[in-house]
């Protein structure tokens, strides 16, 4: 028996220890899109937070079960749970719904056959998006739109030099601005997700960078970089998790060399300045615009 798992549910979801995992946010698992149609028997899914994204989801994990296979869907109410049912239904699905600790969850066995399919994953797959012209997909941060924090920090960007990376890089737009300096000799762009970096293999075609599906958290801190420019996030499973940050501000002082320079921008009420003054040397804002801050840290 096959069992494929999507994300990280919580103990009242109770996955099996043998499950696949299939989550893009999960380096080093499975590519969902990959999964052969009518290949696995039972597929658990703690489902996206985003209507396009969970859609498309769904519609994977349903292609890629047996006929009377079972999908179980779970999600928060605030967050999706509360239209699961309908979502599933409007596939001409029958549903089984409970409710747990603020969760909905859904039951399917797959029939033989099922409308919207194909609909619903050409809504959630990668695209060039029309007026930011670059390649992203439902899910990724920021996924159709220049991030107003990242256009901030992009437009106060001074010519970089040396090896560097773009911490959570997303589809590359931060990427793009540090490669305008002919003095930047290697990027490297890390996320977690891997969808963001698929769409940045194809946004940043320079033979300077290097792509690494990867945990910032939890990257070597090997002290070679010269520079590090970032717009960390603060949401950990939809909650807001000031720790994030923090924790990447530590990464970035412990990847730079002595005398090596992060670009840092944040949301202007995210308690940064303490952990900055402890991992550098000095720092200073830059700028404070638009709901947002802008640091220059030097290790």
């Amino acid at each position: 028996m096959t069992t494929l798992l999507y994300g990280r549910p919580p103990a009242v979801f109770d996955p099996p220890g043998a499950a696949v995992q299939t989550s893009p946010l999960i380096p080093g698992s499975t590519q969902l899109e990959d999964v052969a149609e009518g290949s696995v028997d039972d597929v658990m899914i703690y489902a996206p937070p985003g209507v396009l994204e969970r859609r498309y989801t769904l519609a994977l994990s349903l292609r890629a079960l047996k006929t009377g296979g079972r999908l179980d869907v779970m999600a928060p109410k605030d967050k999706g749970g509360s239209r699961l049912k309908k979502e599933l239904e409007a596939f001409g699905l029958e549903v089984g719904e409970s409710a747990k600790a603020h969760h909905r969850r859904c039951v399917v066995l797959k029939p033989e056959q099922i409308d919207g399919l194909d609909e619903a994953v050409a809504g959630g797959a990668p695209r060039v998006v029309p007026g930011l012209e670059a390649w992203s997909q439902p899910g990724v941060f920021a996924w159709d739109r220049v991030d107003a924090g990242s256009a901030l920090l992009a437009k106060n960007l001074p010519p970089m030099k040396g090896k560097g990376a773009d911490l959570g890089c997303g589809y590359g737009a931060l990427a793009t601005v540090a490669l305008r300096s002919p003095a930047v000799t290697a990027l490297r762009l890390i996320d977690l997700d891997r969808r963001a970096i698929e769409a940045a293999k194809k946004n940043v075609v320079d033979p300077r960078v290097t792509f690494e599906w990867a945990d910032v958290r939890t990257a070597p801190t090997e002290g070679d970089l010269d520079f590090i420019v970032t717009n960390p996030p603060f949401h950990d499973g939809g909650a807001e998790d000031k720790r994030l940050g923090q924790n990447f501000i530590r990464q970035a002082a412990g990847m730079l060399k002595k005398g090596g320079v992060m670009w840092l921008v944040a949301n202007r009420h995210l308690p940064y300045e303490a952990e900055l003054n402890e991992a550098f040397k000095r720092m200073r804002m830059v700028a404070d615009a638009g709901g947002y801050k802008l640091f220059e840290a030097v290790k």
